[in-house]
């Protein structure tokens, strides 16, 4: 009787048609980390996949912590971090993305290279898997979409995102389509960005977006005018984050979102483009080659006590 049932699916759960309620990642690092709690915030349940059950303790453990940061700034409380966390779910198994209506990749960008053909393998994996209207994602910032659609049978799921950092403040996703992108994929994931309360900015295929293109020449001057006297590593922050109306400026940006990260950024668009404004600055590859490269190990351009800056005296000592 239970088989029967079964095969008309009257013991599951009813969904509505078009609604998403299941967020797949695939690796998560910390943009993985960002996004999972962003959907899970706004009252979607999250799968994510990684390497090994060490690592998926390891990513609750810093779940928590960036949830317990958020607390202590009385954003939220006990019980909805509770409630957070008890939409995410860890696993080894591709085979647990099958009820998911987007499953996003975000494997680690610290390797050099685009990873291109370890991110086709996954694509395929994930299509394996999933329901036939399952859009399948990747957050994309010196890679372009259609090199990643080629490895799927139905090509027309696929579609590129990239999570501006920090994921919970930025309001905006740049959305990439490609030529086989179809339009119902496209309003699935700006759907997605409507219910984590951001508005989808739609670009062209282009290697690098909007705001990487952007970003990266910005903070290549910035190691400019350091590197000639003009100004500390503080004033020059200080001073971008006055005129421009920046939270950060570009050089705790960078370390936030790693140094080792905009050096792979800066090299591979530097080889797509051949422009100099790409060629990363002798500076941060020296601090790259010291692992002083960013928060995340406390010390990039400048040193951290826990989230915050306190002074950047180390940074200045290499680059002496």
């Amino acid at each position: 009787m239970n088989n029967q049932l079964s095969k008309f699916s009257l013991g599951e759960k009813m969904k509505p048609k078009g609604t998403i309620q299941t967020v797949g990642i695939i690796g998560c690092g910390s943009v993985g980390q960002q996004v999972a709690l962003q959907v899970a915030t706004y009252g979607m349940d999250v799968v994510f996949l990684d390497i090994s059950e060490e690592r998926i303790k390891q990513i609750f453990i810093d779940l928590e912590l960036q949830l317990d940061e958020t607390i202590n700034h009385w954003g939220i409380t006990a019980s909805e971090k509770r409630l957070i966390l008890s939409r995410i779910k860890g696993t080894l198994d591709f085979s647990d993305l099958k009820n998911c209506d987007i499953v996003i990749e975000t494997i680690s960008s610290r390797q050099r290279g685009t990873l291109i053909e370890l991110r086709r393998e996954i694509f395929k994996k994930v299509e394996s898997v999933v329901r036939e209207n399952t859009v399948i994602s990747s957050n994309l910032s010196t890679l372009m979409i259609s090199d990643l659609a080629i490895a799927l049978k139905v090509r027309d799921r696929a579609v590129g995102v990239h999570f501006i950092e920090p994921v919970d403040k930025t309001k905006i996703i740049e959305v990439m389509r490609c030529m086989s992108t179809s339009d119902k994929t496209l309003e699935t994931i700006s759907r997605f960005a409507r219910m984590i309360n951001k508005r989808v900015v739609q670009i062209h295929e282009s290697p690098g977006n909007i705001s990487t293109r952007i970003l990266l020449p910005i903070f290549n001057e910035a190691c400019e005018v350091l590197m000639e006297g003009v100004a500390s590593v503080e004033d020059i922050d200080d001073t971008m984050k006055e005129i421009m109306g920046y939270h950060v400026g570009p050089f705790e940006l960078a370390d936030r979102i790693g140094l080792d990260k905009i050096l792979k950024y800066m090299d591979n668009l530097y080889a797509e483009y051949g422009e100099r404004k790409y060629k990363a600055s002798p500076i941060l590859k020296r601090l790259v080659r010291a692992n002083f490269v960013g928060k995340y190990v406390g010390k990039g351009f400048y040193n951290y006590e826990g989230d915050k800056p306190v002074s950047n005296t180390i940074s200045c000592a290499i680059i002496k």
